[in-house]
């Protein structure tokens, strides 16, 4: 189920043409920058490009100008230099992550007849990262962007918001999008698990998370799953994180090391499924009852779990459909009569499977 609303947009806000974009929403120009730093345009071209002889002073003001106000330059010459080209800025944090080749594959299969290209960055989570990518393809002028996350540097969403084109802001809605987003609310997602959780009788709990602290979807899964525990009372009882990438090595050597610690942990809810998948192998491995003794669940709903000699409980973050929403947007064919603004929520979906007992 998706629930599919408009921005809010207050008095004065851009208005829509009949060609869907706003009508004063326009990519910044070295006009813009000249203006703003005080210096002719020439200087502008001559900074941004690195040549000619321009003092440090003034290099620094254009630059410090160019940045605030979110200015990409223009990498397509000559007669194309006032065009879009038929390229998607997709960015995402990881391809190594399971999750997020499915919300390509979404993006893709909804592009395939668009007369559209998406083009693919990562920012393996860093927020310097993701700045430095959307800059440069921002500079080939792209015909829209497609991110994940609401959280970028002031200078990432100072270009998001000044590129004059559809930008989609992905897998998450807890939070104020620069123009339309597509997504779950995390903090929702962990509410509900602490809720299945604690109505199953398990009281003695640990999170386990990688990529600490920097995906910003887990951190709000796990204020979610807080608050839901404190509902009833109950407080974490301890938690491993891990600042690097998820894997079942990982998820087994995390699970070892959170037990060894605290024993009488009765349930681990995992960051992600690779890792809770390593907790499952790791548990079975040592002869522990799952889900008796101690249960186990993680998030995502990855098709890695089919393969797992129990079916580990999870929640299905709509990746695919996700990516597929977000290419409608971008493609303008949502389909629901509304132009930039446009919020849509999924719900994900909790899969109890074999390691949470029976409430």
């Amino acid at each position: 189920m998706a629930l599919i609303r408009a921005k809010d947009h207050s008095p004065g806000e851009d208005q829509v043409s009949r060609s869907g974009q706003p009508e004063s929403r326009r990519a910044l120009t070295l006009r813009d920058v000249s203006e703003a730093s005080g210096v002719s345009e020439m200087t502008v071209s001559r900074v941004l490009r690195n040549r000619g002889d321009v003092s440090d002073s003034t290099r620094e003001r254009v630059l410090e100008a160019a940045k605030r106000l979110g200015y990409v330059p223009n990498k397509i010459a000559g007669a194309l230099a006032s065009q879009r080209v038929n390229l998607v800025a997709v960015i995402v944090p990881s391809l190594s992550n399971l999750v997020f080749p499915d919300v390509l594959g979404g993006i893709s299969e909804e592009l395939e007849d668009s007369g559209l290209q998406p083009v693919f960055g990562v920012t393996n989570y860093l927020a310097d990262r993701e700045e430095a990518v959307l800059y440069q393809m921002l500079s080939w002028r792209p015909s829209g962007v497609i991110v994940a996350g609401l959280e970028h540097t002031e200078a990432a969403s100072a270009m998001l918001r000044n590129a004059g084109i559809p930008i989609v802001e992905i897998m998450d809605v807890d939070g104020e999008p620069i123009d339309s987003v597509v997504g779950i609310s995390h903090r929702r997602a962990g509410l509900e698990m602490a809720r299945a959780i604690v109505r199953a009788g398990y009281l003695r709990i640990g999170f386990l998370g990688t990529k600490m602290p920097h995906d910003y979807r887990a951190r709000k899964r796990l204020e979610g799953f807080e608050a839901g525990l404190a509902e009833t009372g109950v407080e974490l009882a301890d938690k491993e994180f891990y600042s690097g990438g998820s894997a079942l090595l990982k998820g087994r050597e995390m699970t070892e090391a959170i037990l060894s610690r605290t024993p009488d942990l009765d349930f681990l809810y995992y960051s992600n499924d690779m890792i809770g998948a390593g907790g499952l192998l790791y548990c079975l491995e040592k002869g522990i009852d799952v889900p008796g003794k101690l249960g186990l669940a993680g998030f995502n709903g990855v098709d890695l779990l089919d393969g797992l000699p129990r079916k580990l409980a999870t929640m299905d973050a709509c990746r695919h459909e996700i990516g597929r929403r977000a290419a409608q947007i971008v493609a303008g064919r949502s389909g629901s009569g509304l132009i930039g603004g446009e919020i849509v929520e999924l719900t994900p979906v909790l899969q109890l499977g074999d390691t949470i007992r029976n409430a």
